[in-house]
C-alpha cells in the first residue's frame, strides 16, 4: 500500500482517475488506525483489482475537511474518478467490517 504524506486536489484526481481506488485516511498517532495495520495487506490482497493508498490525514487537513473526513480511520472509494462509497467515522474498524464495506460496492 502506497503511503501519501501530503495529498493535494491534483494528486487526488490523478490517483483516482482510472479503475477502483481505495483511500484509507489515518494518522501515525491514531491507535484505531494502527489497530488496522496488520490487516491491511490481507485486505489489499483480497481486493487485488483495487489500488490502495494510505493517506496521512494530518498532511492534508484542508483537503480532508473538504472531503468531510472528520474521523479516522476512514475509507473513501473511487471508481474512474467518481466517489462510489465511504466508510467515514471515528470508530475502530475491523478487517471484516472493512471487507464487508468494500464488497458492498460491487
Amino acid at each position: 500500500m502506497e503511503q501519501i504524506k501530503e495529498l493535494t486536489q491534483a494528486k487526488l484526481a490523478e490517483i483516482t482517475q482510472n479503475g477502483r481506488t481505495v483511500l484509507e485516511f489515518s494518522a501515525d498517532w491514531c491507535p484505531d488506525c494502527r489497530f488496522l495495520d496488520p490487516f491491511l495487506p490481507e485486505i489489499e490482497a483480497d481486493f487485488d483489482k483495487s489500488k490502495f493508498y494510505q493517506i496521512d490525514r494530518d498532511g492534508c487537513i484542508d483537503l480532508a475537511k473538504d472531503l468531510n473526513i472528520m474521523g479516522i480511520p476512514s475509507f473513501v472509494v473511487y471508481q474512474d474518478g467518481k466517489e462510489i462509497g465511504r466508510l467515514v467515522n471515528k470508530n475502530r474498524k475491523t478487517k471484516d467490517e472493512v471487507e464487508q464495506f468494500l464488497r458492498s460496492l460491487d
